[in-house]
């Protein structure tokens, strides 16, 4: 039986894998700190402002992962603008002199990133492939 969600007027399976790099793949996540921090700001807008469903999320020393379920009501170009936005200014402002050594500019996140659908049968793969790397 597929696995599906409800909200109040539709039935849907909609997961997507995220990738996002940094500014110039610069490694960023090294710092604990840091690494903890925008963990906490994935969850609470994708999860809290945005009403989707963290299956999985890794940080690399260069970039985040995040396997994750919309409603459809999101529309995903708005949800990534509004999560490397608010993350990147939240960041910036908390770690300003750790960038520093990286960034002379006020960048963050790199302006591309990776969206794919993800069906019940590759789920297992992503999310297997996110937490092994």
């Amino acid at each position: 039986m597929l696995n599906y969600s409800k909200n109040r007027h539709a039935c849907f399976n909609l997961k997507y894998h995220l990738v996002v790099v940094t500014k110039y793949r610069h490694p960023v996540f090294k710092n604990e700190e840091l690494n903890s921090s925008i963990l906490n700001i994935v969850y609470y807008i994708f999860e809290e402002k945005w009403g989707c469903n963290i299956i999985s999320v890794k940080t690399q020393t260069d970039h985040i992962h995040i396997l994750f379920e919309a409603p459809p009501q999101v529309c995903l170009a708005n949800l990534i603008n509004n999560f490397k936005t608010v993350s990147s200014r939240r960041i910036r402002k908390e770690y300003a002199e750790y960038l520093k050594q990286y960034y002379w500019k006020p960048y963050f996140w790199n302006r591309s990133y990776y969206i794919g659908a993800v069906s019940d049968t590759t789920e297992a793969v992503v999310k297997q492939y996110i937490e092994n790397q």
